[in-house]
Formats: C-alpha cells, structure tokens, sequence
C-alpha cells in the first residue's frame, strides 16, 4: 500500500531524514515512533506532497507522491499537528467548506457530511461555533475533515498530543473503526502508550534514520529469538529452592525474585516451555504457574534504541 523508497531530506545543514526505507501493508495501522525532532513530521509531510524529498520516493497505492502530487491528495487525509480554525463557523459548516474544496457535488454534500458527522459523534453538536470546541473535540473535527473526500491513506500527525485521557481513549476506539473500514493508518507520536493498543505495525526513527519497522508481532518474536523468553514462575512456599534449580539448568539466566516471583530468561523457544516444566517438577519444584512475560512496543522501542538515544 505505501512503500518509502530511501528518502533523503535536509533543511540546509540540517539532516532531517536519511536514507528511509519502508513498507506499510493495507489495512495496517502503523505507529511511527521516535522523539521530537526525529524526522516524523517531515516523513508524514512529505507523504502528503507538502514537501519534496531531496532524494528517493514514496508511493502511495502504486502512485508516485513526485510524479502525481494531486492523485495522491485525492488518496491520502492529512490531520498535522496543529489545527487551524475559523471563528464564527459552526462544525456543519466547516465539514461543508471542505467537501466543496474536494469538489463534492453539492447534491452529495450534505448526505456526506452527515454521515461523517454520525461516524465521528459530532451530530449532536453540528451547530456549535468550532472556535469554541475543547481540545478533544477540536480533534475530532479534525479527523472528521480528513475523511470529508474519503481517502484510503490517513495520515495523523500526534493526533493525541494534548487530549485528555477520557479523549484519548475514544480517539483510539475511533481509529479502530476506521480501520475496520479498510482504511490504512498511520500516526505519529513520542508516546508509546498512545500507540501500543493500537498498532499492529511500528516503524522506530531517531535523528533521521529509521531503526526498525515491521509487524509488532513479527519483530517481538524476533528479539526473543535473539534474546530469549522472559518468563515468570510462581511456586509454593519459598521460591529460593527453585532459583537453586533453575541457576543448574542450561540455558537459563537472569534469574531473580521480584515479590515472590520468580522471573528468568530461557533460551529456547516457546515450543520448550512445556519440557522445561517437567524438568523442573521432575526435581520437586512446587509450580503454581509458568507464564511467558507480555511483551509490547514499548519493549521493541527499549531494545531498538538501547545505546542510540542519548
């Protein structure tokens, strides 16, 4: 659906994106993660042809952003970072501005505009001045505008960035019914929470260059080839005969007891856990339980960047 093909971009003698290579699947909705200044802003602009890159391409359903800009606008929905206003304009309104903008025939305006105000719960409130609206609500609108001509491509620029936890948690059940509509996502931030329910794919940026992207699964299954299980076992009574056990058995390491659990990491994969546990019953450890530790993107992010980020 979206490939970025080494993309360069400076700003004079400033590096903003090096070499940027990546894929987003249809459907998927990717986290593009990194801190501020990181070059994601210039990536997503850059897909919505507000900028050139210096070098290399992006294509967006098998169109070039550098040979069709406008074909792409028609693809693509652009929510940056910063929301723009118009005082004096009620929400219906300002949906109906847009639409007219994308040369929605005005027969099929106000049927659109209705059913986008339906989709992003802003019915109840059509008639209200936007410049009134509170943060969460001024980010709704800003979605609902994004998918006035509807796109295939949603690119959200930090769409969380100052809402409320109650706002986040309804842009974020908003987002997954937009991809349940087939929609592609792709959404910015600095906060991993924002993105870690959400997103099944994530690409990793820091100072320009692209650390790791893929499918979350796929790349969690990757570190634990490389890094093994983390797991954690609970037994009864004192955990201390246990951590004599496990310090005995090969490939275990790591071992410590974190409030009566023990956790450890195993260097096999997870087909061997069920062996392992005969092991250890086999020398009189009272298992409780044995359960591998969640990992999320936050994991990824910790492990991607350790020894990167300053």
């Amino acid at each position: 659906m979206i490939e970025v093909k080494h993309v360069c971009k400076a700003f004079k003698q400033f590096r903003a994106v090096w070499d940027l290579t990546f894929s987003i699947a249809q459907g998927d909705i990717f986290g593009f993660v990194g801190p501020n200044g990181a070059g994601k802003t210039t990536t997503m602009r850059m897909m919505a042809t507000l900028l050139d890159p210096d070098y290399g391409d992006l294509v967006i359903d098998g169109v070039s952003v550098l040979d069709e800009p406008e074909t792409i606008r028609r693809i693509i929905g652009y929510m940056p970072d910063y929301i723009g206003v118009y005082e004096g304009v009620e929400i219906e309104e300002y949906l109906e501005f847009f639409a007219a903008a994308y040369r929605i025939a005005p027969a099929r305006r106000k049927g659109l505009v209705d059913e986008i105000m339906e989709i992003t719960e802003l019915t109840e409130v059509r008639h209200k001045d936007v410049a009134t609206l509170s943060k969460g609500m001024r980010q709704r609108l800003c979605l609902a505008k994004t998918l006035v001509h509807d796109p295939k491509v949603l690119i959200l620029d930090e769409p969380a960035a100052g809402l409320d936890p109650r706002a986040r948690i309804e842009l974020r059940l908003l987002l997954k019914e937009l991809q349940k509509l087939g929609k592609t996502i792709i959404i910015s931030s600095h906060i991993l929470t924002e993105l870690s329910d959400m997103c099944n794919s994530v690409g990793i940026i820091e100072r320009g260059l692209l650390l790791k992207a893929g499918r979350i699964d796929e790349i969690l299954a990757e570190q634990r080839g490389a890094a093994g299980q983390k797991l954690k076992l609970r037994v009864m009574g004192s955990p201390d005969p246990a951590v004599v056990v496990l310090k005995s058995l090969p490939d275990i390491g790591g071992v410590e007891i974190e409030r009566d659990i023990i956790t450890f990491t195993f260097l096999q994969p997870e087909a061997s856990n069920a062996g392992l546990m005969r092991e250890l019953l086999s020398r009189g450890v009272p298992i409780v339980s044995l359960q591998q530790e969640s990992r999320n993107l936050e994991d990824i992010f910790l492990n991607v960047t350790k020894g990167v980020i300053a």
